[in-house]
C-alpha cells in the first residue's frame, strides 16, 4: 500500500513539473488559399478512338512524331467492310443510268411503234366513221375500226407511261447505288485514324495486328507548346474560386521550386464520384520543360494581408477561444487563416502571452 501511494505521488509531481507551451503573437503577412492537387495536360490533349471495329493494319507514326490536323495515325482493316465496299462499287456500276440506256432506248422504240400504229388506226377509224355517217359500209366494219383505234390509243399511252416508270426506276436505282457507294467510301475513311489537332504523338497504345473497337483508346495526341493545369477543387471551396486568381504550383519534378499560374476556367458541374470541381489554370511563370500527365500540388490564393497579428492555429480552441498565460480565456475574432497561422482581428494584443490548450 505504501508503494502505491509513493508511485501516485511521483506521477503527480511529474505532471505538475510539466509546463504548458507558451507563445507570443507575431506580426507579419498571411495568405489565405485553397489547396488542390491535379494533373498537367497539354492544350487539346486527347485520347484518339476509332469509330469502327477491326484489326490494326499499319501504324503510320511513332511516339514523339509531329502531326497536323488530318494527319493519318494508323489504318484499320476489316474484311466485311472491304467486301461491302466492293459490292457497293459493283452495284453502282450495274445501276448507273448510262449503263441502262439501252433499256430506255428500247422503251422509246416501243413508244414510236405504238405511236405509228395509233396514227394508222386513228386514220382508218375516222375514215370509217365518216363513211358510216354517209351510210356507207357496215356497222361491224365501223366497230372494228373503232376497237382497233381505242386499242392502239391505249397501247400508245401505256408505252409512254412504261417509259416514264422505267426511267424513274432506273434513275432511283442509280442514285441509290451511288449513295450507297458514297456511304461505303465514307466508312472506308473511318478505317484511317487521323489527328484532330496540331501537336505530337505522346503515346501509341496499339500495335499492328491487334483488334480494336470504338471503346479502345488508340493513341494520345496533344499540343506540345501549351500546357493546362487541371485542378480538382473540393465542393466546399469552389464558391470562393474565381477566374484570374493566382495559383502557386509545386511539382515533384522540380524540387523546392515554386511556379505561378492563373485560374482560367471553372467547370460548371461537379464530379459526383470525387465530389470535386475541375478548375483549369495556365502558367504565368512556367518551368523550362514539361511533360503531360505530371502530377502537382497547388494553392489558389484567395487574399493576402501584411503586418497583422498572428497566432498558431493549434493555440486556438474552436478557432475562436484563446487562453492567456494567466489562465484567462478570451473570445477572439479570426480573420484570414492558413494551415498553421490565424489572423487575430480583435480580442488579443501582440504583447499578450498565450498558452497552448491541453
Amino acid at each position: 500500500m505504501k508503494h502505491i501511494v509513493l508511485l501516485a505521488l511521483g506521477i503527480f509531481l511529474i505532471a505538475c513539473g510539466k509546463k504548458q507551451e507558451t507563445s507570443l503573437p507575431t506580426v507579419g503577412p498571411i495568405t489565405e488559399s485553397i489547396y488542390a492537387s491535379g494533373v498537367l495536360k497539354t492544350t487539346d490533349q486527347y485520347q484518339a478512338f476509332v469509330t469502327v471495329n477491326g484489326i490494326v493494319n499499319e501504324v503510320l507514326v511513332q511516339e514523339g512524331d509531329s502531326v497536323h490536323i488530318g494527319s493519318p495515325l494508323l489504318t484499320i482493316t476489316n474484311e466485311t467492310q472491304r467486301f461491302s465496299a466492293e459490292n457497293a462499287a459493283l452495284a453502282a456500276n450495274f445501276n448507273d443510268l448510262s449503263a441502262n440506256q439501252g433499256k430506255l432506248d428500247e422503251a422509246k422504240l416501243v413508244i414510236e411503234t405504238a405511236k405509228n400504229k395509233f396514227r394508222v388506226d386513228s386514220s382508218l377509224y375516222y375514215r370509217q366513221k365518216n363513211l358510216w355517217s354517209q351510210q356507207i359500209g357496215t356497222k361491224v366494219d365501223f366497230e372494228l375500226k373503232e376497237l382497233a383505234y381505242q386499242t392502239s390509243k391505249s397501247n400508245f399511252l401505256s408505252a409512254i407511261q412504261k417509259y416514264k416508270d422505267l426511267k424513274r426506276a432506273l434513275e432511283f436505282s442509280s442514285s441509290q447505288a451511288k449513295k450507297n457507294l458514297q456511304i461505303s467510301t465514307n466508312q472506308a475513311q473511318d478505317f484511317t485514324l487521323r489527328s484532330k489537332t496540331n501537336g505530337i504523338v505522346y503515346s501509341i497504345l496499339k500495335s499492328k495486328g491487334e483488334i480494336v473497337t470504338p471503346q479502345t483508346p488508340i493513341a494520345i495526341v496533344g499540343n506540345f507548346r501549351d500546357f493546362v493545369l487541371e485542378l480538382q477543387v473540393d465542393e466546399n471551396d469552389i464558391l470562393r474560386v474565381q477566374k484570374g486568381q493566382k495559383v502557386v504550383v509545386t511539382l515533384d519534378s522540380y524540387k523546392n521550386k515554386l511556379f505561378e499560374a492563373m485560374v482560367t476556367k471553372i467547370s460548371e458541374i461537379m464530379n459526383e464520384r470525387s465530389k470535386t470541381f475541375l478548375v483549369e489554370a495556365k502558367f504565368t511563370k512556367a518551368p523550362a520543360k514539361l511533360f503531360p500527365n505530371i502530377t502537382f500540388e497547388a494553392n489558389i490564393l484567395l487574399s493576402q494581408k501584411d503586418n497583422v497579428i498572428l497566432v498558431p492555429r493549434n493555440f486556438l480552441k474552436n478557432d475562436s477561444i484563446i487562453t492567456l498565460a494567466s489562465g484567462e480565456e478570451r473570445v477572439v475574432k479570426i480573420g484570414l487563416k492558413d494551415f498553421q497561422k490565424a489572423e487575430i482581428l480583435s480580442g488579443l494584443k501582440a504583447t499578450d502571452e498565450i498558452v497552448k490548450p491541453k
